[in-house]
């Protein structure tokens, strides 16, 4: 018994041993803004953000670094450095917090007009999400490909998403043929 003991502490000793050295992995959160300032020689960029403060965000440079970034929405993003449209509005892909903030690309939503609302989920569907708002509005919106949703896991595609009747959500869209497309769905979103 005791050799079976002493056999076994050996064998899980050697695997520790062995195992590999993990970093930790960065994820990837949204938000939007208007982009108010390149600096590309200190590797920033400044931007108003729709909570109304203006946010500092350092360019990726060390590409060492693990990401968790879904795939669709990294291709439809546009690098932090190859950036150069002052005045857009876009969605800013960023790891870290408050102050210390690195982006790792942006993804400009266009020309507009673009509608913000918020409130609670009342219905979800595949392709379709309806929130009622704090003056009882009830808005429905599409959510395609192209949309993308923040949620307390990082950004994600809005095919992926999944909200659940009363969550609290923020949605930013633009609309076409009469009807409202989600851009952006912010599930991170408190009132």
């Amino acid at each position: 018994m005791l050799r079976l003991v002493l056999s076994s502490c050996i064998v899980v000793g050697c695997l520790s041993l062995t195992a590999p050295v993990t970093t930790a992995q960065k994820v990837i959160h949204a938000l939007t803004g208007t982009v108010s300032s390149i600096d590309p020689a200190a590797k920033t960029i400044t931007a108003y953000t729709d909570d109304r403060s203006e946010s500092l965000f350092k360019d990726l440079t060390n590409l060492q670094k693990r990401i968790e970034f879904d795939k669709k929405v990294r291709a439809d993003a546009t690098a932090a450095a190859a950036f150069n449209r002052k005045g857009a509005y876009v969605i800013v892909y960023y790891f870290g917090d408050g102050n210390v903030r690195t982006t790792v690309g942006l993804r400009s939503l266009g020309s507009g007009p673009f509608t913000k609302s918020s409130g609670t989920v009342v219905k979800f569907e595949e392709h379709s999400i309806t929130i009622k708002g704090e003056s009882g509005a009830v808005d429905s919106f599409k959510i395609t490909s192209d949309t993308v949703a923040e949620t307390g896991t990082g950004a994600i595609e809005g095919l992926k998403f999944r909200p659940q009747k009363g969550d609290q959500v923020q949605v930013i869209a633009t609309a076409s043929n009469g009807s409202a497309t989600a851009l952006f769905i912010n599930a991170a979103y408190a009132p």
